[in-house]
């Protein structure tokens, strides 16, 4: 079913709106929680996420219906981290936090970082990358998939991934630089 009979169905408050979202993008949402939370946690965010498009839905109508959905459940697995300890966590969070915390300056709107311009400027350099290098990143730190399942994806080597990842955060940093972030 596409995407715009989909949205219809929720428009119409047709209970099979959350099925057919199931059916067709469940395993990509349920593969991003898992990577990031334990298989229950991922699970109730999972749910989370189709309550918060019978809730959302209408009056808003989502016009990248999986990108929206993957924002709302990495909406729901931020705040299902947060209120985790953090010696609960797993370690793969913690090491995406890592990687990009050298490249991405803290800070909150308070201390003078607009996220949603740090947000557009991050897109406009995705956009300013070959498509390798943006596919890779957007892979390890949207979808928080490991070296070993990109390369997989890509066809490429674990080593040249992880060349790839360390050069694109690496011309991240002196793009932000340029554009008057500082970390």
């Amino acid at each position: 079913m596409e995407d715009i009979e989909i949205i219809s169905l929720y428009f119409e408050r047709d209970e099979r709106a959350i099925s057919e979202t199931d059916s067709k993008y469940g395993s990509r949402l349920h593969h991003l929680a898992d990577n990031l939370l334990a298989k229950e946690d991922g699970e109730e965010c999972v749910n989370d996420t189709y309550l918060s498009a019978w809730n959302s839905i209408p009056p808003v109508r989502p016009v990248h219906f999986c990108a929206w959905l993957l924002k709302v459940l990495r909406n729901h697995i931020g705040h299902r981290l947060s209120r985790l300890n953090a010696a609960k966590r797993k370690a793969v969070v913690g090491e995406l936090s890592d990687e990009l915390l050298a490249c991405i300056p803290g800070g909150s709107v308070e201390e003078g970082i607009d996220m949603h311009e740090l947000g557009r400027t991050l897109s406009a350099f995705l956009y300013s990358q070959n498509p390798d290098s943006r596919r890779m990143f957007i892979l390890r730190y949207w979808f928080g998939e490991s070296v070993r399942e990109i390369a997989d994806v890509t066809g490429s080597t674990e080593s040249r991934v992880k060349v790839n990842l360390h050069r694109t955060r690496n011309r991240l940093r002196e793009h932000l630089n340029r554009e008057g972030y500082t970390l």
